[in-house]
């Protein structure tokens, strides 16, 4: 029984001391899919966008409920109120304060009233319901900017990820490079002490120079790398201290993904693009202004209600209809309105702006299909372009690699010279460069044109 008691006190003890929470794990790397969604999820810009949708939103609510009345009321008190006593008929005064004319304000006292009015629309011509269906397009038009901001801020978090990935296999590359042009010049400096007639000073030369270009790449590479890193951090709206690392993956792709053709390319673009939807929702709004605006020239019908309420303690309420009671009155109604304006000139002004808006927009829309058209072949054009260089080049790097193979198995054998070592070691340098490069450029392309075309990037591009 003691044993148990001793372990329960010992678990109490533990619970008691534990901390409130848990150190925060650290979260690892994030993969493109992974940082492309935060990105689209919590970049500063998604977050302006979505406020402004917020307020396309509260702007349709409005017009939705256009139709319900506009209730005006008002309260009041006062005084004080000089004495008014009759007998309730409108007869002649009965009390000599009552009479006007001198000081004598009898027994004062304080007046309360309360009047309102309201109309509730019955007939308007369509103008009711052309403003709820323009203001149905506001939340349309937000969610296309909101849409557009976040395909600009999921190709650019695509394009600090790839350009960190090139600068990181960049600086790799140039390790590799280094080290073996170290190696070189470990050998020139042996034979150079033997004496060896296969090599010179010349030589130590060629090699140092060659070391310190690659060097002072490096330190670009590495500039390079720290600028990407610092977009991902911002792209990924991290707070002030927080490290986002990614994964370390290579340019070229794993599997054989080819670029759509053009003509699929367009056809997305004409179904995604969110610039066409919100071009498509402004154009219907401004037609319903321009259908407001013709029917602006007619009249509204609607249910008018007021009342009227006063109560003075000072005065007589009058009973007959046919006396005039400013003090104490109690009136209520209700009935059919008319309500409209005769200002015909500015009418006219404003349904020709209404119309000139919906044809500039009109001739907008034409100008954006013609944009988009040209902008997907521009970037389609470049992609497939850089598909072709980017296969080129890991050709060329198979064989300069030989290249550089052979030429050192020459020189250590002796059987070389330091000529054919530095040109394989630049032709090799040169075009890793251009093979990482390319497949970047491949990379950045395909992500690109999903966000020419309005798509969102597949997984692993």
């Amino acid at each position: 029984m003691k044993e148990p008691a001793r372990e329960a006190q010992q678990v109490k003890q533990d619970v008691a001391n534990a901390p409130d929470t848990q150190a925060p794990q650290k979260a690892g790397p994030l993969t493109l899919a992974q940082l492309v969604e935060r990105a689209r999820t919590s970049d500063l810009r998604v977050e302006e966008a979505s406020a402004e949708l917020r307020k396309f939103e509260a702007l349709y609510k409005q017009a939705r409920w256009a139709w319900f009345p506009k209730f005006e009321i008002t309260v009041g008190m006062g005084g004080p109120i000089p004495e008014a006593r009759n007998d309730g008929l409108g007869g002649p005064p009965t009390t000599k304060a009552s009479l006007e004319g001198d000081l004598d304000f009898g027994k004062v006292g304080v007046t309360v009233f309360s009047n309102g009015n309201a109309v509730l629309p019955l007939y308007t011509f369509g103008k009711l319901s052309a403003l709820e269906k323009a203001g149905a397009q506001g939340p349309i038009l937000g969610a296309a900017l909101r849409e557009r901001v976040r395909d600009e801020v999921g190709f650019q978090a695509a394009q600090a990820y790839f350009s960190y990935q090139l600068a990181r296999s960049g600086l790799q590359q140039m390790e590799d490079v280094s080290k073996r042009l170290e190696d070189a010049a470990e050998k020139i400096a042996a034979l150079l002490k033997e004496e060896s007639p296969q090599v010179s000073q010349v030589d130590t030369y060629k090699v140092r120079f060659f070391r310190q270009v690659v060097e002072a790449r490096k330190a670009d590479v590495i500039q390079g790398r720290a600028l990407a890193m610092t977009a991902i951090g911002l792209l990924a709206n991290a707070p002030p201290g927080e490290e986002v690392a990614v994964v370390e993956e290579d340019l070229p792709l794993e599997d054989e993904v080819q670029p759509p053709s053009l003509e699929r390319a367009l056809e997305l673009a004409e179904q995604y693009r969110p610039e066409l939807t919100a071009v498509a929702a402004g154009i219907v709004a401004r037609e319903s202004e321009v259908l407001i605006r013709e029917r602006s020239y007619f009249p509204d019908f609607g249910l008018a209600g007021f009342y009227d309420f006063r109560f003075t303690t000072s005065a007589t309420r009058q009973r007959s209809p046919f006396a005039y009671d400013p003090y104490n009155d109690r009136t209520a109604g209700i009935g059919l309105v008319m309500r409209g304006t005769f200002d015909i000139p500015i009418k006219d002004a404003q349904l020709d702006q209404a119309r000139a808006e919906l044809d500039k927009l009109r001739a907008q829309e034409k100008q954006i299909h013609a944009a988009i058209r040209l902008e997907v072949t521009k970037v389609h054009g470049e992609l497939v372009a850089a598909w072709a260089k980017a296969k080129a080049f890991t050709d060329a790097e198979k064989s300069a690699r030989r290249w550089v193979t052979s030429a050192f198995a020459a020189f250590d054998l002796g059987t070389g010279e330091t000529r054919d070592l530095v040109d394989a070691f630049t032709a090799y340098a040169q075009v890793t460069g251009d093979r990482a490069k390319s497949w970047f450029d491949v990379r950045l392309g395909m992500a690109a044109l999903s966000r020419v075309t309005g798509t969102p990037p597949a997984l692993g591009e």
